[in-house]
């Protein structure tokens, strides 16, 4: 039997990749001849990470459109075509059974060329908003695997099937693992614990309200691992000096996920998809604080997905210098919230969202011209 031929494509940031990476590793979980080609865009984070993961990567010259810059935005119908056609050279080339759509600046051109040469493709949209590449190349799409619910809004209704998003695995991990958490993280059991992460590379906003109430969150005898993200990391220690109070760990990136979410009482976060499916399965208390600096306000449409369930709280970008801590603070206090909200966050977790995706590939191949 002829190994199944698949095409990956996108990337871009952390949240495309890891998801890709991810339900590749599952489809060679299930059926490990498959052949597998990622086609990203070059010079995005994905040409370093994908071959780092094992796997075969061509490179498309594609890039999006630059927010007020005219100048920077005259080369992008040039690119666009460049990169669909070479998307159709690839396409005749590798001859893939199915092409998978995971988001960023690949997936458009790679999706558009499958439609064209009539090969069957899936879309996988992470976020409760879709973007207007993924609404478009979704009327055409033989199957689209969502997170969210209410996605037929932007989806034919027939073709959208709800299987979470892939997280990482390891990281979710957290039974059983607090006493060692806190031993690692030199905090003490029994102190309340909050968890700050704005993801690698960080998120100004929430350095600065932790920064502003530091001494607060000190006095309030509470602990903090605060993931400050490599472009804020020196300058924060920078202005704390000495003065990093005990039981403060003010940390440039966080090697063991799992270990920081195990210690965490409530977790402070942004609302990027891959991040809310984490959380989701960690099921503890969480204030979101969705990114502005993002297509569409998606960050904001994904964490009031969980709001309206009750399962997390949400503060916009623009109050939370001044309300988060006090926020955090009064959260910690009420253990009544804390359980519901760490009971409706559970309930919206779905754990093995690889493998139900990458079952959903290897059937559109077998299916190839019938779907």
């Amino acid at each position: 039997m002829k190994a199944t031929r698949i095409i990956i494509s996108g990337g871009g940031t952390g949240g495309h990749i890891f998801p890709a990476i991810s339900i590749a590793n599952a489809l060679r979980r299930i059926e490990p001849a498959c052949e597998i080609l990622f086609v990203g865009a070059n010079g995005r984070m994905e040409m370093e990470k994908i071959p780092a993961a094992g796997y075969e990567i061509i490179g498309l010259n594609i890039s999006g459109l630059q927010r007020g810059s005219v100048m920077g935005n005259l080369g992008l119908p040039f690119k666009l075509i460049g990169s669909i056609s070479k998307a159709l050279q690839l396409i005749s080339t590798f001859k893939p059974d199915v092409v998978v759509g995971v988001g960023g600046y690949a997936s458009g051109p790679i999706l558009l060329a499958a439609s064209l040469k009539g090969v069957p493709y899936l879309i996988q949209e992470q976020n409760s908003y879709a973007g207007i590449t993924n609404k478009w190349l979704g009327r055409k799409a033989a199957k689209i695997c969502v997170a969210f619910d209410g996605m037929e809004q932007f989806f034919p209704a027939e073709k959208v099937l709800k299987t979470g998003n892939p997280v990482r695995t390891d990281a979710v991990e957290i039974a059983g693992k607090k006493e060692e958490a806190l031993s690692v993280m030199q905090l003490e059991p029994g102190r309340k614990t909050i968890l700050v992460t704005g993801g690698s590379l960080g998120a100004g906003t929430l350095n600065k309200s932790i920064e502003k109430h530091i001494a607060a969150l000190v006095s309030a005898n509470v602990q903090l691992i605060w993931q400050t993200g490599k472009f804020y990391y020196k300058a924060i220690i920078g202005r704390l000096g000495a003065k990093v109070p005990d039981g403060v760990k003010v940390l440039e990136f966080l090697n063991r996920m799992d270990l920081a979410y195990a210690a965490a009482d409530v977790i402070i976060s942004r609302a990027g998809a891959g991040t809310i499916a984490e959380l989701c399965l960690v099921s503890k208390p969480v204030i979101l604080v969705p990114s502005p600096n993002v297509a569409e306000d998606h960050q904001t449409k994904n964490a009031m997905a969980l709001v309206k369930h009750d399962a997390a709280l949400i503060i916009t970008d623009a109050l939370a210098e001044d309300t988060l801590v006090p926020q955090a603070l009064a959260l910690l206090n009420d253990k009544t919230r804390m359980d519901s909200l760490s009971e409706n966050i559970g309930k919206l977790g779905i754990s093995h969202a690889d493998s139900m995706i990458a079952e959903q590939v290897l059937k559109l191949a077998l299916n190839k011209g019938g779907y």
